[in-house]
């Protein structure tokens, strides 16, 4: 068997697969991580643990020697390595928030407009670049010794083959790239005074980067976002993809470079070489629905909750949900947004309070699809991932809100599914990425937007707009 490997290196779990060349798994382990929180904001993790998890997991899929490995991981982290290639202090991860102040002086310094032309992107929290300002003046010591950076997967490949690398859908969310051009930006670096020598090589995501000890060739690989699209068959305009998990991500394939004038979605390369992608990212989608299980009914299954949903009509009778619970980047790039809910009447339950948090998602993830039909994009279908697509009744609301059909794809393993294909790409299993989604990506079943339910959710979702603006108007 021609097993290609698919290594994802997430915040809670390290996760290996194994595919056969039809695309079916074959072996999966996941080993889990530890979280840091040293203090209110941040999010750390030690290097060295990502590299033991994928030591483990790798030794647990037991397919004997594999054809290529692709790697994959959460995006943003900062990774930084002294003259020696040893990590410096604990990598700063996507989800840290400590670089408010760091993120308007770089907007400062370079200009939005600027900024936006030459990434794609604004200056975010999550993103690299304003952590490497936060170290220089928080931590100079530390920063003095910076030999190299890079994101967090790559760390993996550097331990894995020794190679100081990384992808060009990876580095779209250092807010160091130049997106348009696929090189490292030499504006932004003059402008943020970092050093050019401190940056892997960039490769396109299927490119062989190096190999193991024992000759399997590795993958360049790609951000999380783009191997999990690539994993739900979006190689090339056409189907959307929707990640339906902590957070809620909405993606599309672009025939060429676009980006938003106001950033409001991500410009980004994609894991296929020579494309693009846009995207709407909203921070608290499933993750809602946990939060809201863990405040008012711990004890409660999600699927006894979503059943006290189904009770309810479209609308809740006016009950609106904010998502907002840890700011917000689609479509408001707003830190300090808070969640809500309003229009709660004495004839509200616990099921309401659920039907409207499914739909305020929903509403959340519509505005990432109309910012993206902005740049042209015009889908017919989606194809949706991530713990919430196991509900019928979110994807039924979901489907109603987006106006659009949904599909489940057969193999729902994410980003790691995508790397193993970049895995096997590298390792000759198949010619290139489009052979490989059409050889292995399958989708099953299709729900259909309601047609009782979209009229009542285009009132609800003017409702869930008008509630931004009006709540931030007051603090």
């Amino acid at each position: 068997m021609r097993a290609a490997i698919g290594l994802d290196v997430g915040t809670t779990a390290v996760k290996a697969l194994a595919l056969d060349e039809a695309g079916n798994v074959v072996a999966c382990a996941d080993v889990p991580l530890e979280l840091s929180t040293p203090r209110p904001g941040w999010a750390e993790q030690d290097p060295e643990e990502w590299w033991r998890a994928a030591q483990l997991a790798l030794a647990e899929l037991d397919v004997g020697e594999p054809t290529g490995i692709g790697l994959s991981g959460q995006m943003h982290g900062l990774v930084a390595l002294d003259s020696a290639d040893r990590p410096i202090r604990p990598a700063i991860l996507w989800n840290d928030g400590r670089t408010p102040a760091e993120c308007e002086e770089i907007e400062r310094r370079i200009g939005r407009e600027e900024l936006i032309a030459h990434t794609g992107n604004r200056a975010l929290t999550g993103f690299t670049a304003p952590k490497l300002l936060w170290l220089r003046r928080h931590e100079p010591e530390a920063y003095g010794r910076i030999a190299r950076i890079m994101l967090p997967k790559d760390y993996v490949r550097l331990r894995l083959c020794g190679e100081h690398a990384t992808d060009m859908a990876d580095a779209s969310g250092t807010l160091l790239l130049n997106v348009a051009r696929r090189a490292w930006s030499e504006r932004v670096l003059d402008a943020l005074e970092l050093d050019a020598a401190w940056l892997p090589r960039l490769l396109e995501s299927p490119a062989v980067s190096g190999a193991t000890r024992a000759g399997v060739p590795v993958a360049a690989g790609a951000g999380d976002q783009a191997a999990g699209a690539l994993g739900a068959g979006v190689d090339r305009p056409g189907p959307l993809s929707i990640a339906l998990g902590t957070s809620g991500v909405v993606f599309a394939a672009l025939p060429g470079f676009a980006a938003d004038e106001r950033a409001r979605v991500h410009a980004f390369c994609h894991a296929v070489p020579g494309g693009w992608h846009a995207m709407g990212v909203m921070l608290s989608a499933g993750g809602s629905l946990r939060w809201l299980r863990d405040a008012v009914a711990p004890a409660a299954g999600f699927g006894e909750l979503v059943e006290q949903a189904a009770a309810w009509e479209p609308g809740a009778e006016g009950l609106t949900f904010l998502p907002y619970l840890a700011g917000e980047r689609t479509p408001h790039a707003d830190p300090g947004a808070r969640g809500s809910f309003t229009g709660i009447s004495l004839r509200h339950d616990r099921g309401a309070l659920v039907r409207a948090v499914l739909e305020g998602v929903a509403y959340g993830l519509r505005d990432s699809l109309d910012l993206l039909a902005e740049l042209g994009v015009e889908p017919q279908r989606a194809r949706v991932s991530g713990g919430g697509a196991r509900s019928e009744l979110w994807l039924r609301i979901l489907a109603s809100v987006l106006e659009l059909p949904l599909e489940r794809p057969v193999v729902e393993e994410g980003a790691a599914y995508g790397a193993a294909l970049l895995g096997g790409v590298a390792g000759g299993v198949w010619p290139d990425v489009h052979a490989a989604v059409a050889a292995c990506v399958r989708v099953r079943g299709e729900v259909e937007p309601e047609p009782g339910w979209v009229a009542a959710y285009a009132d609800g979702r003017e409702r869930f707009r008008a509630l931004y603006p009006a709540l931030r108007s007051v603090g």
